[in-house]
């Protein structure tokens, strides 16, 4: 099709898009009426939700004098668009009057605005249609990013859908006493299992939607935690977990979670010093994990939107998705570049959480802390000792801190202990737990 053909099916659809002038009349004359209705429809309806240009002034113009907290009848509106001169193109006194001629009918607002909303997202749609049509003979800028400005515009679209009714009071309460019946049956945890016995009895397992921060020094095993964590949650649910790692690569994850795993010694492994013995364990756990769905994407200083589009890849495939890690925050970066990286990291972890709810899914993400914790005589780590920590503590659901004191101290009471420290529970409570860490496999287990 030529960009010709294009531009006159364009002007063409433009008579035929979809509205419904008579509800929007409706809406428009109870506004002018009632306090009642301008609140429900200020919350539901933007500007362009209106279809003609006349009605989108009247409604812009209505905003603004409740923005002023002025009166809001026929007489305080057409003075306002007298004084803005534009009375004559909204259609005179006459348009106005016949407005609150309409039959008052705030019993059913809410379905003439929903009909408003539905046409104006269709609208929508078709332009988007269009768009994505145009878009295809755009040679100068990458296929990449074109795809994902048509993926962000269709996500918005469907926000918008879903976001139209709001719910009564008495409706939320019914969904989370269902809710609440559905748990009652379970004996298993609302989240997602750790495996780790105590930890789980703080958290209630992984919630859905949460950003669970897991900080620490480096060499105290946050790498280890996750991938044990990971394999911990595979094998139970059988769910789709995508690792992203920023640092090491596939194959070193890999090495890892075998060594964890086969309980064959990780420097004996990665040489290929295998015993005889071990070969019919290292085949089992290759033959068991082949078949499960741990995806590890080790992309460097991957941006947001690559990370969406890659979990949207893996949901697609896989039609659900347990788990998200990405180790770690502070090699993720920014595509707004900037002097400040406390503005950057706090715009990451922002988009995380934001991802942790669009998807429904926690997120995991491992963070560096600052050398503060070093120069202290109890090294055990504290909420401050976050680097960048003021945008990292308030969008995490959970902060879990990893502390080995025989990593400071060699002739320590308790070698080979690794404490998890519950610095922020959202939902919960704090406290501290401790487990058992196997250096030489990389593997953490309960203490009892």
């Amino acid at each position: 099709m030529e960009n010709s053909d294009i531009a006159t099916s364009t002007l063409l659809i433009e008579k035929y898009l979809p509205h419904n002038f008579l509800s929007e009349k409706i809406i428009l004359g109870n506004l002018l009426i009632s306090n009642d209705a301008l609140d429900l429809t200020i919350r539901s309806l933007s500007i362009e939700a209106f279809y003609f240009e006349s009605h989108q002034k009247i409604y812009k113009a209505i905003l603004i004098l409740y923005k002023q907290k002025k009166l809001i009848d026929i007489t305080t509106l057409t003075s306002y668009l007298q004084d803005e001169g534009l009375l004559e193109s909204v259609g005179g006194v006459s348009t106005l009057t016949e407005l609150i001629n309409q039959v008052p009918n705030l019993v059913n607002l809410e379905q003439y605005i929903s009909l408003v909303q539905d046409k104006f997202l269709r609208r929508s749609l078709i332009k988007l249609g269009y768009q994505i049509i145009n878009s295809g003979y755009i040679t100068n800028i990458s296929l990449e990013n074109i795809i994902y400005e048509l993926e962000s515009e269709l996500d918005n679209l469907t926000k918008k859908t879903d976001t139209n009714k709001i719910l009564t009071s008495a409706e939320l309460l019914t969904n989370v006493y269902i809710e609440l019946q559905q748990k009652s049956l379970k004996t298993s945890l609302p989240g997602l299992s750790s495996t780790f016995h105590d930890l789980d009895a703080l958290t209630q397992g992984f919630q859905k939607s949460d950003l669970i921060i897991i900080a620490g020094r480096p060499s105290m095993g946050k790498t280890a935690f996750c991938l044990n964590i990971a394999t911990n949650i595979l094998k139970k649910t059988k769910l789709p977990i995508l690792f992203f790692s920023l640092e090491m690569s596939k194959e070193q994850l890999i090495y890892r979670l075998l060594a964890s795993e086969t309980k064959i010694n990780s420097t004996r492994l990665r040489s290929g010093n295998i015993k005889k013995s071990e070969w019919e364990i290292l085949n089992n756990v290759i033959k068991r994990f082949s078949k499960l769905p741990f995806f590890i994407d080790d992309t460097p200083n991957i941006l947001i939107k690559d990370i969406k589009a890659k979990i949207k890849k893996i949901r697609l495939e896989q039609q659900k998705l347990g788990l998200i890690i990405i180790d770690y925050l502070q090699l993720m970066e920014n595509p707004t570049k900037t002097n400040n990286r406390v503005q950057e990291l706090s715009q990451i972890t922002r988009g995380l959480k934001n991802l942790a709810r669009e998807f429904n899914v926690p997120i995991i993400v491992l963070s560096q802390l600052s050398r503060n914790v070093e120069s202290r005589v109890n090294k055990r780590p504290i909420l401050s000792d976050l680097r960048e920590s003021g945008s990292i503590e308030q969008d995490a659901d959970l902060v879990l801190m990893l502390y080995r004191d025989d990593y400071y101290n060699p002739d320590t009471d308790e070698p080979n202990i690794t404490e998890l420290i519950l610095a922020k529970h959202r939902n919960g409570p704090i406290g501290l737990v401790k487990l058992l860490f196997e250096s030489e496999f990389t593997f953490f287990k309960n203490l009892n």
